[in-house]
């Protein structure tokens, strides 16, 4: 099984996500963060489950879609980072990926 570790700038951005959202509707962020949470538990078991990033040809990242958001992890042996969540819209910036 592997271990799951949210890194802080992921954490940070899934928060700032559900506080928009819940500007309108805070029953729907808490789903979203709820359902966040449970996508990546799920990684614990299966940790390649995700799809593998659209922008890049090849690569070590893997995603989870979540409308609307895309959750950006990578697997490194037997722990899964989750590096980076953003809003669906969003262009996602390669070098903040490879930073992380």
């Amino acid at each position: 099984m592997a271990r799951i570790i949210w890194t802080e700038p992921a954490l940070q951005e899934l928060d700032e996500i559900a506080d928009y959202i819940s500007l309108d509707n805070p029953i729907a962020a808490k789903k979203l963060v709820l359902e966040a949470f449970k996508r990546v538990d799920h990684l614990a078991h299966h940790p390649k489950s995700g799809k593998l990033v659209d922008e890049f040809e090849v690569s070590v990242y893997k995603e989870i879609i979540l409308p609307p958001c895309r959750i950006f992890y990578r697997l490194s042996g037997e722990i899964v980072y989750i590096i980076h969540v953003i809003r669906e819209e969003q262009l996602l910036h390669l070098d903040i990926l490879k930073s992380r």
